[in-house]
């Protein structure tokens, strides 16, 4: 895995193959079916809680009034969805001790 960059699919699953001894297709197989499951329960509005890791959740953002920085104009932003993520309290203490 890299120290710097991005975890990315392929990456996951070759963890868990050289953990779990498991095919490199099934692998891939097991971490698409995760990340599908995942996609469909925030998409049915449902929480994602992953003990010791955090919870995913899909808001609401209501309409309202932005502004433009650099020209000052206000700018109407509409209404929309947006994926959050809070990290547990375990995982945000392994961030920390990792300082």
């Amino acid at each position: 895995m890299n120290k710097i960059g991005t975890l990315t699919r392929a990456e996951l699953s070759e963890s868990i193959h050289q953990k779990i001894g498991l095919s490199r297709a099934e692998c891939q197989t097991l971490v698409e079916a995760i990340l599908d499951r995942m996609s469909d329960a925030l998409l049915g509005g449902e929480l994602v809680k992953i003990a010791g890791f955090g919870t995913f959740q899909i808001r609401e953002k209501a309409a309202r009034t932005g502004r433009n920085p650099k020209t000052g104009v206000e700018v109407p932003i509409d209404p929309r969805k947006v994926l959050t993520f809070r990290a547990s309290q375990k995982m945000r203490d392994r961030i920390n001790a990792a300082h």
